[in-house]
C-alpha cells in the first residue's frame, strides 16, 4: 500500500482505540498507535488531522486547547459517550471481519 501502513477504513477505529484511555493531542494520538504498533503503523499528519477533524464533525470526539508536556498550545481530543459506544461496535465489527480474514488464509494449503 503506497503511502500508507493503514488499510482502509481502520484509521478512525485506531484513533477513537487512542482515545479511549484520555485526552491527547494530535501528535500523541499518532505516537500512541505508532508505540503500540511495535512501530509498524506511522499514521502520516495529512491523514491523522482530517480523521480527527472528521470524527469531532461527527460528534465521536471532542476537544479543547491545553498546553502539551513541552509547554506548546495544542488541541486535545476526547472520546465522547457517543464516541465510546462506536468503538465498541467497530472493535467486534473489526474482530470477526480478522476472524473471518484469517479462516480464509488457513485455508489457502486445503
Amino acid at each position: 500500500m503506497a503511502g500508507s501502513d493503514v488499510y482502509t477504513g481502520t484509521l478512525d477505529l485506531l484513533v477513537l482505540r487512542a482515545l479511549s484511555d484520555g485526552a491527547l493531542h494530535g501528535y500523541g494520538v499518532g505516537r500512541w498507535i505508532r508505540e503500540r504498533s511495535g512501530e509498524v503503523l506511522t499514521i502520516e499528519e495529512g491523514a491523522l488531522y482530517p480523521a480527527l477533524h472528521r470524527l469531532e464533525k461527527r460528534r465521536h470526539v471532542s476537544s479543547r486547547w491545553g498546553e502539551t508536556e513541552l509547554g506548546r498550545q495544542a488541541r486535545f481530543y476526547r472520546l465522547t459517550a457517543k464516541g465510546r459506544k462506536v468503538l465498541e461496535r467497530e472493535e467486534r465489527r473489526w474482530r470477526v471481519h480478522v476472524a473471518a480474514v484469517e479462516a480464509v488464509l488457513d485455508g489457502r494449503g486445503s
